[in-house]
């Protein structure tokens, strides 16, 4: 009975993260993994790792960084309610995250110009590339 209790326990990575919503698949939670998206300790994951209770993983998913704690162990996804009892994410992750929401929202990260170039701008531009032009 113990051995039955203890294979319940085990869970591979790529199935927590996709049991804990973090990807809509397990094919892309593996493939997250395999990418170098989610790390321990500061060292990159592999899809098999066993993740426990109080491990603390950052995950990257778009713009954004995560890191979480592990409260519970999981191989069925659930609801979001139940799902976001998988986990806790760290209070200087949210204000991280949070600060650079803000950041990308007022256009401080990024390229911004003025809109699409004139017609003169773009004769410069190709002229300036090295462009022959119709001269």
């Amino acid at each position: 009975m113990a051995q039955k209790q203890e294979e319940e326990e085990k869970v591979r990575l790529d199935k927590w993260l996709w049991a804990a919503r973090f990807y809509k698949t397990r094919a892309l939670a593996k493939a997250a993994i395999e990418s170098g998206k989610v790390h321990h300790r500061g060292e990159r994951c592999k899809p098999g790792k066993e993740p426990r209770v109080g491990d603390e993983f950052q995950i990257r998913t778009g713009f954004d960084e995560k890191t979480i704690v592990v409260q519970a162990l999981s191989i069925v996804r659930r609801g979001a309610p139940e799902a976001q009892a998988l986990y806790v994410e760290t209070d200087a992750s949210i204000a991280k995250r949070e600060n650079a929401a803000a950041m990308r929202k007022a256009g401080a990260m990024g390229v911004t110009t003025d809109g699409k170039p004139s017609k003169k701008q773009r004769r410069d531009l190709f002229k300036f590339r090295g462009g022959g032009g119709d001269e």
